[in-house]
Parts: structure tokens; C-alpha cells; sequence
């Protein structure tokens, strides 16, 4: 078998994360990965001829952009040659994206990919399965693919009736975790992305995206999740989603993750055809791994996946600089923290926040975690880092980074 070849990651760029039907609520999910894509194109200067396919994630896709990596492409700008398809592992699709790409340019098959992910969480479908059947007297029953894809993401066998909220409480009760500490690591997490975004943070990593309106087109720069007026005693006032059928829930939507509008990409190439592109790496792929467990224990899966992932690359978690942990919920964030014996405090974890902070664009958040975390591990002065997430349904994906 032929040598698996070194990979690394270049140029990882993403637009302003939107709120649930806010500044990009009218944005299709397509024009915001066409935007993300121009905006690579333009800001390195390759060919895109040079680029073999786009492999996209989307976990609410519509028939507007089939194969939506392909289409994205066409509507860029790349030639007819260039190949695309779509991928959905849920909340781990956008870095199974950048995966499946590493695993084409590690195996000679491409060399050169777009690693894309995209999600328009406001404009997901609204759908009926009944419909090529006829309609009966009470009509069509039109069910809501945000809501639908979690409640059936276990399948018959491991039902998810509360969806994720309701796993998150059980990781709640068997962790007894309090709701005051789910709500100060939701509040450091604001925190810290504000601070980001008034530092200039994350400026190398945002491509604006222009949206069309009756007074004219508005340019859209900044992630719109983060809250700089939010307080322990805010977050405190909220209700808890499952108040009324767990008298001791303590998930609420201040401390879980937003819904939310995005896109972001990467090149994923070898070091010896980014010199010939012109193009300067910033991180190469040391390892990876993914995990699965019961679908309602899918907050902790990260575990057992980020536990692979370094016992191939042979560190430790003392060896990273930067832990970026996608916050699903601040109470799976702290599941897994305790389970690794990593201080909830610990700088390294998501010093620029995270999914509840920044938001949580299903298809684009591995990506989105993947520029902020390139970016970030020069400014710490740091080499090796990790990036994780736990996946609706029971699944976790993990890799380790290395600055380049």
C-alpha cells in the first residue's frame, strides 16, 4: 500500500455566524456558501482549476442546492471539472468534511479539496411525507426538520422523544451538575467572544456577506450571537426548557447552543502542492477519531473520541495548547471536562468561546471551530491543539491539529 501522504490545512475562512432568523435569516443557505467560497478563491489567488472537489456538510439541506458542494462550486466559479458532493454527520459534519478530504489528499485520489460546510438554520425546511399519496380531509401534516431530525436521530431502537435537551438533563442528573454552573461557563463563554470580537480576534477569519434589503444591501461582519449584555443574573431568570416535565431540569436556552446561519471552508492539501499553489498552511492533520454510544449519553461521546484521537497522535491532554470542545450544552461541557480531569477554568478550553457563545450552524460549526482555532493557536503561541464535538444520536469526532 502506498504511504499515506502529510496533510495540511489552509486558509480556514467563515462568515459572521447569524442568529435563528436574524441578520442571514434571509440568506439561502446556498448564497452563503457560494460567499464563503468566492471569498477563498479571491483571497488566495489559486486557480480553481487547482481544486479537485468540494466536500460539503449540511445537516438541513433542501432540493435548492442537491449535492450542495457541487452546486455551491458551479455557482463560484469553478469549472464543470470540478466535483462536489454532500455529507451529514450532524454537529461533527463540517470537520468529517475537512476528514474526508484529508483521507482524498492522504491516499493520492485528489490534491488538492475544499473542505465546506453551510447551514441556514432559519430557512430549514418545513416538510411532509404524505403528500405524493393525495391529501385526505384533514389535510397535510407539516413537521419541522429541526425539531423532526432530533427526536428521530436514535432511531426505533433509541428513541429521543425531548430530543437533545432531554439527554442533556440526564448527563445533568448523572453528573449532578448545578444549573449555576452551566450558567457561569455560559457567561465565560459570552465573555470571551465578545472580548474577541472587540480585539479583532476573529477579523482574519470573517468573510462579510452582503444582504440585500429595501433600503439597499447591508454588509454584515460581526457573529451576531455573542451578548455583551448578558449576566449570571440574566441567565439565572431564564426558564428551563423541560421545566414543566423535569421538576429538576436546569437546561436553558441561555446555556445551550444557539440555532444558527453560516458557512465556512478550507483548502486541505499536501505541504508540497500548497508551496506550488502559493499557498501558506496553517495546520497539519496529526490524528483523529470517532466514537459512539447511547443516544442519550451523546453530551459525554466526546470523550472516548477525543481519548482515541490522542493516543494516536501519542500526547497527552497536558501536551495541548488549545482544546476547542464544541458547547452543545455547558452541561455536556462540563461532563466531558470532568471526565478528562480538565479544570472547567482552564484557559485552553475555548478562549474565544464557543457554540454558545458564537452559535452553532450545525453544517458549518467544525469548520467555523477549525478557522477560530487556527487562528487562535498562533496568538497563543502554541503548537498542538484539539478540536471535538459531541453529534446528535450518540457520536463524538475528535482531531488533533498541529500549527504548521
Amino acid at each position: 500500500m502506498t504511504e499515506l501522504r502529510e496533510v495540511v490545512v489552509c486558509s480556514p475562512l467563515r462568515t459572521p455566524v447569524g442568529r435563528m432568523g436574524g441578520a442571514l435569516a434571509t440568506v439561502p443557505a446556498l448564497e452563503l456558501a457560494t460567499t464563503v467560497l468566492t471569498a477563498l478563491l479571491e483571497r488566495t489567488g489559486i486557480d480553481p482549476a487547482a481544486i479537485d472537489g468540494v466536500i460539503a456538510a449540511q445537516g438541513y439541506p433542501t432540493m435548492e442546492a442537491p449535492a450542495i458542494g457541487r452546486v455551491a462550486a458551479l455557482d463560484a466559479g469553478f469549472g464543470v471539472e470540478t466535483t462536489g458532493y454532500q455529507l451529514d454527520r450532524r454537529c461533527g459534519s463540517g470537520l468529517q468534511a475537512v476528514l474526508n478530504a484529508a483521507m482524498e489528499v492522504q491516499t493520492g485520489v485528489a490534491d488538492a479539496v475544499i473542505a465546506l460546510g453551510v447551514e441556514s438554520m432559519s430557512n430549514a425546511p418545513l416538510y411532509t411525507v404524505e403528500g405524493r399519496r393525495g391529501v385526505s380531509g384533514a389535510g397535510l401534516l407539516l413537521r419541522d426538520a429541526l425539531s423532526r431530525g432530533r427526536e428521530t436521530v436514535g432511531g426505533r431502537r433509541f428513541p429521543t422523544p425531548e430530543g437533545n435537551v432531554g439527554a442533556a438533563e440526564l448527563l445533568r442528573a448523572e453528573y449532578g451538575i448545578s444549573r449555576e454552573a452551566q450558567d457561569v461557563l455560559a457567561l465565560r463563554s459570552h465573555q470571551r467572544a465578545v472580548a474577541a470580537q472587540e480585539s479583532g480576534a476573529f477579523d482574519a477569519e470573517l468573510v462579510p456577506v452582503e444582504v440585500p434589503g429595501r433600503r439597499g444591501s447591508v454588509l454584515i461582519d460581526r457573529d451576531e450571537h455573542p451578548r455583551a449584555d448578558t449576566s449570571l443574573a440574566a441567565l439565572g431568570g431564564l426558564r428551563t426548557i423541560l421545566g414543566r416535565s423535569v421538576a429538576e431540569a436546569t437546561v436553558t436556552a441561555g446555556n445551550s447552543s444557539g440555532q444558527n446561519d453560516a458557512a465556512a471552508a478550507c483548502i486541505v492539501t499536501t505541504p508540497q502542492r500548497a508551496a506550488e499553489l502559493g499557498l501558506v498552511p496553517m495546520l497539519r492533520l496529526v490524528s483523529w477519531a470517532v466514537a459512539g454510544n447511547d443516544p442519550l449519553r451523546f453530551g459525554v461521546a466526546p470523550v472516548p473520541a477525543a481519548n482515541l484521537a490522542l493516543e494516536r497522535a501519542g500526547i497527552r491532554f497536558d501536551d495541548l495548547d488549545l482544546i476547542e470542545l464544541n458547547e452543545a450544552f455547558a452541561v455536556q461541557v462540563l461532563a466531558c471536562l470532568a471526565d478528562w480531569g480538565v479544570d472547567a477554568e482552564d484557559p485552553r478550553v475555548n478562549p474565544r468561546g464557543s457554540g454558545i457563545s458564537i452559535g452553532h450552524p450545525i453544517g458549518a460549526t467544525g469548520i467555523r471551530m477549525l478557522a477560530t482555532l487556527a487562528h487562535a493557536l498562533p496568538a497563543l503561541d502554541g503548537s498542538l491543539a484539539l478540536e471535538t464535538m459531541c453529534i446528535g444520536g450518540g457520536q463524538a469526532l475528535a482531531a488533533v491539529f498541529e500549527r504548521a
